[in-house]
């Protein structure tokens, strides 16, 4: 009798082990799974919340804009389907740490590089070549980034745009810096600033919003070039690899100049041609 408990009870064990084993089998990490989809795992991405036309939360909870387009398109890529995409909201002051603390597995948010970036984190790209602008009101009088001199000027805490103001075209400016560009353009809307610089992409993108038609206009200054790319962890090439084929991928298929016309193309944006992986345009 004391035999057959001691072999039931060993059944049981062997019996939790395998359901144990064959759960374990089962399970993704929420960050880097890379399955073909469909298999109950998610992917986490960063993007924008405040940005029309590039990314944006609309009051239903879905997302909009080209660089919600382009994660959608490099996340299916990796073997996600859209319902299965996390998007996370990721300011610009926050980027580098998002990645490092593995918050998302990869960043598409308007997200230039440059030399500084590049020490903390790895990019994929570009995938898109833009121009630091100026956004001002419909009749002001700035025509120039030299007329910033003694003006307020906006970006948002965290961009290079507003530095590079003011170290290399209006040193007087009178900098502000606000959380998110919406915080800007409302500052803008009331007169608090007189003008809000960051990329051409994200200033047309709000100025194409309806609330906003006829107030303001684009100054037509390349200040900058802003070379987007797909920020990842550090050290995880075999992720910047596959992101990198999937931008190739999207090229070639029609489907980059898609997103630019869908996206942009309402404000009337012109964009320049799908820039070459690897190729930064200084």
């Amino acid at each position: 009798m004391k035999l057959r408990k001691v072999t039931a009870a060993s059944a049981a064990v062997l019996a939790l082990a395998l359901s144990a084993t064959a759960c374990g089998g089962d399970s993704k990490d929420d960050a880097s799974s890379s399955s073909s989809g469909g298999g109950g795992g998610t992917i986490k991405v960063g993007i924008k919340f405040d940005q029309p036309g590039l990314g944006l939360k609309e009051p239903n909870g879905s997302f909009a804009g080209f660089d919600v387009d382009v994660a959608t398109y490099v996340a299916k890529q990796l073997g996600y389907e859209p319902n299965q995409i996390e998007f996370v909201e990721t300011k610009s002051a926050d980027r580098e740490n998002a990645l490092a603390r593995g918050d998302v597995k990869f960043i598409a948010a308007t997200y230039s590089i440059n030399d500084e970036r590049k020490k903390k984190v790895d990019f994929a790209g570009p995938y898109l070549l833009a121009h630091q602008d100026l956004l001002v009101k419909s009749d002001s009088d700035i025509k120039e980034g030299t007329d910033l001199n003694g003006k307020n000027l906006c970006s948002v805490t965290g961009s290079t745009s507003a530095q590079n103001v003011k170290n290399d075209i209006a040193p007087k400016a009178n900098l502000k810096e606000y959380g998110g560009y919406s915080e800007c353009i409302a500052a803008l809307q009331s007169g608090v600033v007189d003008a809000v610089t960051t990329d051409d992409s994200i200033l047309a993108g709000f100025a194409s919003q309806s609330q906003y038609k006829g107030k303001f206009k684009l100054a037509g200054l390349k200040l900058s070039n802003e070379n987007y790319g797909i920020g990842v962890k550090k050290g995880d090439t075999a992720t910047v690899d596959k992101i990198n084929a999937a931008l190739e991928k999207m090229v070639s298929d029609g489907s980059w100049q898609k997103a630019v016309d869908k996206n942009l193309g309402p404000a009337d944006y012109k964009n320049e041609p799908a820039p070459k992986i690897g190729n930064i345009v200084k």
